[in-house]
């Protein structure tokens, strides 16, 4: 067993998962604003420290996703936020892409940018504790214009390549993260052709660069309807479609899947992960990436009064219990109630 293997089972055992807090800025900005908080760089630590001294970040979270600016801050506690979270067992990562930009002369495709630098900033970032990272390739159906295109997937896989072996080369372990985008009229048939694609090109480029696979985690969407098709989606078909495309896609070297949540709800990523464990017939660990849909309640309630970090925490523990108990196959709609 590898030392990036280690650090891979560590994250995603036991039915622990991650949480994505490597919100930008920018992003970051919307999120407060439109709960009535002010974003200010004291306001964005707060609430990110709330959650990293709760006590799920111990029974729950395996590592946590951090962006740029919150790496390099102390917490009100005297301790950098690194050192937070590995007092708690958890293992703090990094996002090190700077964004999807318009890729040239197509048809408003995007193509993830942040190789230029990357590795002196992972040495930076190894320093300060990092020992997991994190870029997303952002994929859109539109069957209208024939999305994504080739040369978009491949440019996006090329990358996602590149940047995993710069990373294992700075002894950290990189979330290969292709994510194919729920917006759009598209059906889950749609979704599951493309996501194969995507994931099958992603790993011929992750060989043509040597990659060890045992020292990866794979943050893939689930398989599911168009956020503005008609079609319902149903709990069953997603699990089944989802371990379909992955069992035909992702070689059985991966120790572990973490899904994005992409836009479904806390209640809705919780349902359909707790059905795929129940169906998982793989090797694969099935575990949660989760950004909104783990922080998402709990940011409703401390916009409140963000002096009330217990609440907070407790709203934040629920949740995060119940993203754990999917991972393992043992989470029920009655326990969301308890």
């Amino acid at each position: 067993m590898t030392e990036l293997n280690n650090i891979a089972l560590k994250i995603l055992s036991n039915g622990k998962g991650i949480l994505a807090a490597d919100e930008s800025t920018g992003t970051m900005t919307k999120r407060l604003e439109g709960v009535n908080v002010k974003s200010t760089v004291e306001n964005r630590l707060l609430f990110r420290e709330t959650l990293f001294s709760s006590d799920s970040m111990k029974s729950c979270i395996g590592g946590v996703i951090l962006y740029d600016e919150t790496i390099k801050q102390n917490s009100n506690l005297k301790k950098s936020i690194p050192e937070l979270i590995s007092n708690s067992g958890a293992i703090p990562g990094i996002k090190v892409d700077t964004g999807a930009k318009k890729l040239a002369l197509s048809n408003n495709e995007t193509i993830t940018e942040g190789l230029d630098g990357l590795r002196e900033r992972l040495k930076e970032y190894y320093d300060l504790g990092a020992r997991f990272t994190k870029w997303r390739g952002v994929f859109k159906i539109s069957t209208k214009n024939n999305l994504p295109t080739h040369e978009a997937i491949k440019a996006n896989a090329h990358a996602l390549g590149r940047y995993s072996a710069l990373v294992q080369e700075a002894n950290m372990v990189p979330i290969v993260e292709p994510e194919v985008l729920m917006d759009g009229d598209h059906d889950i048939d749609t979704c599951y052709q493309i996501t194969k694609t995507v994931l099958e090109e992603t790993f011929y480029q992750l060989s043509n660069n040597n990659l060890k696979l045992d020292g990866i985690i794979l943050k893939p969407n689930m398989i599911l309807h168009g956020s503005s098709n008609e079609g319902k989606n149903e709990n069953k078909q997603i699990a089944e479609m989802t371990l379909n495309c992955l069992k035909e896609s992702v070689p059985k070297e991966v120790p572990g899947i973490a899904f994005l949540s992409g836009g479904q709800t806390e209640l809705e990523a919780t349902k359909n992960l707790n059905l795929i464990n129940k169906y998982n017939d793989t090797s694969f660990i099935m575990t949660y990436s989760y950004g909104r849909a783990l922080q998402q309640s709990a940011l409703k309630f401390w916009s409140k009064d963000i002096k009330n970090i217990k609440g907070t925490q407790n709203i934040f523990n629920h949740r995060a219990k119940m993203c754990t108990l999917a991972a393992q196959g043992k989470w029920s709609e009655e326990l969301e109630s308890k």
